[in-house]
């Protein structure tokens, strides 16, 4: 009998559901115990944005390793991955609107038409929204496949405006190799999808 693969065991998603919750865990445990430095709000702040970065690389990273390895399972990951980069988006723009801005309507407005990095952030979370909110079976099956797929591809541009947003970020507080990484890793996979597709086209046309 041939042993099941580790990508098709029952456990594997529950374990990956809770080590994608680690970070959660950590920074509410960090904030009750006080040790998320002098400026807890900017703390919080930082760490949910670069988790949601983290994600989403690990999002785009799927596809990629299904190539590779030639192993379709890598597949049944890539929604539930999905939905905790929303998860941790969601999770930046509420310490956003609450812990910088005390969800004033009238100086999140302002303040996301004075600063373009916020504004790119803010894009991004509503760009995520209708790929968290149709990342269910029925979804595929109201919109079809086809409809479905393409608006799946939103992820393609919302990796660089996250990016985008990173840089602006971080050049702040001149903080160049943390971009240098991400951009690094995002432009990698990126780049990957656009020569498979580009190498397709070729073949196609010879």
């Amino acid at each position: 009998m041939t042993p099941r693969h580790p990508l098709l065991h029952p456990a594997t998603k529950p374990l990956i559901a809770v080590l994608a919750l680690g970070p959660l865990i950590w920074l509410f445990s960090a904030a009750a115990l006080n040790q998320l430095g002098a400026n807890p709000a900017e703390a919080l702040l930082r760490a949910t944005g670069l988790w949601t970065l983290r994600f989403l690389c690990v999002v785009l990273l799927i596809t990629p390793l299904r190539w590779w390895t030639g192993r379709a399972e890598w597949a049944r990951l890539r929604r539930m991955l999905g939905l905790y980069t929303f998860f941790y988006a969601v999770l930046h723009g509420l310490a956003y609107a609450w812990l910088d801005m005390g969800f004033e309507l009238d100086a999140i407005s302002r303040d996301l038409s004075k600063r373009p990095f916020a504004l790119v952030g803010f894009a991004c979370l509503l760009l995520l929204l209708p790929l968290a909110a149709t990342s269910f079976n029925r979804a595929i099956k109201m919109l079809g496949a086809a409809r479905w797929r393409r608006l799946h591809q939103l992820i393609y541009l919302i990796a660089p405006l996250a990016m985008l947003h990173f840089f602006w970020v971080r050049a702040s507080k001149h903080r160049w190799g943390e971009v240098l990484v991400y951009g690094a890793i995002l432009g990698g996979l990126l780049g990957v999808r656009a020569w498979r597709a580009w190498r397709a086209r070729r073949t196609h046309r010879a």
